[in-house]
């Protein structure tokens, strides 16, 4: 039996500390055909040079396009719209990846054969799973995130991101709808894989993976890293992002952005909550406060889902 083909997305920046370690654990991944193609954002850095040595090394492995800074989400819409456009047929399976983790030999294996047991292969199907945190030595921090407590859908996908970007793998279906529905202003959201979390959880299934294979390194250099700290500092940190106002609007803004692209194409009992919730958004103290009473939208966890009620009274989300 022939092994499945599976395209690695992999957005690079000035990444040579680690890149060599990651690109040597994709091409280390057993029972799948596996390519990469990668975008690098305009480095500063050796990371070209790395890039351009396992080229010539493993030509059939790696494809390679070099473009301007754009940031991390812009670069992965321009990954996901090559891939949609020049390389869809090729491959059943579409992988994200970042540039300093180490993945386990099993990780596409694992992902691959959950998607495959999936009996409705008409539907855009995501899977992700917990990690492994690790600091820059890869000595081992804890697993995160753990399991969710509550169902994967949209009303989750709206005001939280169970899917760690770096362990999502996306059926063909899920990438070619969401390549055909890239946002129109993509600083607007938040991440490429909240985004297909928001698209797939509204019109297919999310398979979430207790089980780590890979090794999310913790560094100071992440653009987004996972949940190592204490839950003080956590939270000290959390608030203080809430009232410098760096996170004010953000989801609103992303969920405008998802309306726009998907909005005809999600039932009209989710579309009106999606609109409901939009107008929460920018609606008065009374409407506000009756919108939390009747919260239709969930995160994972108790505590952050008091935030999220905190968030809409005070007009932050």
């Amino acid at each position: 039996m022939s092994e499945v083909r599976v395209l690695v997305l992999l957005s690079t920046y000035n990444g040579e500390a680690y890149l060599e370690q990651q690109l040597n654990s994709l091409l280390e991944q057993a029972g799948v055909d596996l390519h990469i193609l990668v975008r690098d954002d305009g480095s500063s850095d050796s990371t070209a040079t790395i890039l351009k040595d396992y080229q010539e090394r493993y030509p059939d492995k790696l494809s390679l396009i070099f473009g301007e800074n754009v940031g991390l989400p812009h670069s992965y819409f321009e990954l996901i719209k090559h891939a949609g456009s020049d390389m869809s047929n090729c491959y059943p399976y579409f992988a994200f990846c970042d540039q300093d983790d180490v993945w386990l030999p099993d990780k596409l294996q694992r992902a691959t054969v959950s998607l495959q047991s999936e009996k409705d292969s008409g539907a855009p199907l995501m899977y992700c799973s917990s990690t492994q945190m690790v600091d820059c030595q890869l000595n081992k921090l804890g697993i995160w995130p753990t399991y969710p407590a509550k169902k994967l859908s949209l009303y989750n996908a709206l005001v939280e991101n169970v899917a760690v970007g770096c362990t999502t793998v996306l059926n063909r279906v899920a990438l070619m709808q969401i390549a055909a529905h890239v946002p129109q202003n993509p600083n607007r959201v938040i991440m490429h894989d909240w985004w297909a979390y928001l698209w797939v959880s509204a019109l297919g299934r999310v398979i979430f993976d207790k089980h780590p294979a890979i090794l999310y390194r913790q560094h100071g250099g992440n653009t987004l890293g996972g949940q190592h700290e204490k839950s003080l500092a956590k939270w000290v940190k959390r608030l203080w992002r809430f009232f410098r106002g760096s996170n004010h609007f953000i989801l609103s803004n992303q969920a405008r952005q998802f309306y726009h692209c998907f909005g005809h194409l999600i039932d009209e009992e989710t579309r009106q909550e999606v609109l409901d919730f939009l107008r929460a958004a920018e609606g008065s103290l009374l409407y506000r406060a009756k919108y939390i009473l009747r919260l239709p939208l969930y995160r994972q966890r108790p505590a952050d889902q008091l935030v999220l009620g905190l968030m809409i009274l005070l007009r932050r989300i």
